[in-house]
């Protein structure tokens, strides 16, 4: 429930300048786990639970779609937590962690690098048009909404056409997800998107939109009632929401 592909709360993947300061979230490299914590801690879970869930309903959803991924982009990977669900999860074969914080990218190359694991800063990622899906976790509420257009930009160019983004955003018609990010300390700040903002951002930016489901409505101590979660996907209850889209031929590079 909060900011990252990988994680659950992840840096902010503005593109910046290298010669600029560093990440906001370099500060939170050695806590960034306590810190996440102290909101999640709420619905009774923990990061794991969620980075798993939120995989597992995209995998889903591919799967209906008769969709196979190879190649997947982590499009703000924060400590690259995510990395082996990827792989574990939607079968692919090879994944590219992007994050703005050096510290981040250190921690996930040390625990998760391999001949199919690369991690790369926002400043020097190239989109190349070749990537099956991008996934994409709580990152643009860290964004500043002038910028958005520019990530969403490259995220496009990211992509061959018909490729696919899981944009997943905190539900900030949610209270139990407004109450979250009021106890995580990198979120203070943050801009939060409705499911109708985030529609019309991707789709400004070139992309389908093909659906749009809510997850995590009950906590843990109401886990007995999840079993009907996948029944009330499409109402705006949970405390995430996931806005899958697709790049059409011919849109943007590629």
């Amino acid at each position: 429930m909060t900011s990252s592909g990988s994680d659950t709360g992840s840096s902010a993947t503005t593109r910046r300048d290298p010669d600029s300061p560093a990440s906001p979230f370099d500060a939170f490299s050695h806590d960034y786990d306590e810190a996440l914590n102290a909101g999640l801690s709420l619905s009774g879970e923990t990061p794991a639970f969620f980075a798993r869930e939120r995989l597992k309903w995209l995998a889903r959803r591919l799967l209906e779609m008769g969709v196979s991924v190879r190649s997947v982009v982590d499009y703000g990977c924060g400590k690259g937590s995510a990395t082996p669900l990827f792989f574990e999860l939607l079968d692919a074969e090879r994944v590219t962690g992007v994050d703005a914080s050096e510290k981040l990218l250190e921690m996930a190359r040390a625990t998760h690098a391999s001949d199919r694991a690369v991690f790369l800063s926002r400043a020097g990622y190239e989109p190349a048009a070749r990537e099956d899906l991008v996934f994409c976790n709580g990152v643009f509420h860290h964004v500043p909404p002038p910028h958005r257009p520019a990530e969403i930009s490259a995220i496009l160019d990211s992509l061959k056409p018909g490729g696919l983004l899981a944009l997943w955003e905190n539900n900030p018609w949610n209270p139990a997800a407004r109450l979250v990010m009021s106890r995580v300390a990198f979120d203070a700040g943050a801009v939060t998107l409705t499911p109708p903002e985030t529609r019309r951002l991707v789709e400004g930016g070139g992309f389908e939109v093909l659906r749009t489901d809510f997850l995590f409505i009950f906590p843990r101590v109401l886990r007995s009632l999840r079993g009907i979660e996948p029944a009330l996907v499409r109402l705006p209850l949970g405390a995430q929401y996931q806005v899958l889209c697709r790049k059409p031929a011919g849109a943007g590079r590629g």
